[in-house]
């Protein structure tokens, strides 16, 4: 590997050692396909890595401008990294709708849903489908707003209960804030929903919010976690 330049070396032990033995640092490096004056591709990446605590979730919550303000990391290769990231979460939704997940506690709701709504600069409201088991049915956005409020309507989401046949429900919002306690308005709809799901029998297991930190890391409220439903 020797011959080879300080660019081309995690193309090389790519193809000798295979995928799995390359660091997160020298994968980036691979899509960024070149360094800067003074620093090689992999130099870049793990500046790029440091700008997230080498944490390839909070890398994929970075957006374009953001990135792009990292010396060395033009267009090119900004929406390359980008584009990588955004296939690797689209391939996970495939593995997850092809078996069946579980809604054992808030922290798998969170798991289910951050990766969807984390990092939305608007506020949506989705609703989890469950089985008596509590195994995921489905999922879906029942309505979209603005920065910080959405409105539900309650015959739509309650129709899109029904028509999937749950029988429980985990209710899932954002928001862009940052700032995840409920507020006045989401204790609200909270008791309207439970309510109403009463009527029909249907059991609202959790609601959580979800927004990013000052670290910029997804973290969440739970109503049941906090005794609130």
């Amino acid at each position: 590997m020797r011959e080879w330049s300080d660019e081309d070396q995690p193309r090389e032990k790519l193809l000798s050692k295979g995928k799995k033995e390359l660091t997160n640092a020298e994968l980036i490096a691979i899509l960024l396909r070149s360094g800067v004056a003074g620093r090689s591709a992999i130099n870049l990446a793990q500046e790029v890595l440091n700008q997230c605590n080498d944490s390839l979730t909070q890398l994929s919550l970075l957006d374009a401008k953001t990135l792009g303000k990292i010396k060395g990391m033009g267009t090119a290769k900004t929406t390359g990294l980008i584009a990588a990231l955004e296939l690797g979460r689209r391939m996970q939704g495939e593995k997850e709708g092809g078996r069946v997940r579980h809604i054992g506690n808030s922290t798998d709701l969170f798991a289910l849903m951050a990766p969807i709504v984390a990092d939305l600069k608007h506020e949506e409201f989705w609703v989890v489908y469950l089985n008596n088991s509590h195994n995921v049915l489905g999922k879906q956005r029942i309505a979209s707003g603005g920065m910080t409020s959405t409105t539900v309507d309650m015959r739509t989401l309650f129709s899109a209960i029904l028509d999937r046949q749950a029988t429980a429900i985990a209710l899932v919002h954002n928001h862009p804030s940052g700032n995840v306690q409920p507020s006045a308005s989401d204790e609200k709809l909270t008791r309207q929903i439970i309510e109403a799901g009463k009527v029909l029998q249907i059991n609202i297991i959790d609601h959580i919010i979800i927004g990013l930190n000052t670290a910029n890391q997804p973290h969440y409220f739970s109503f049941i976690d906090s005794a609130m439903l």
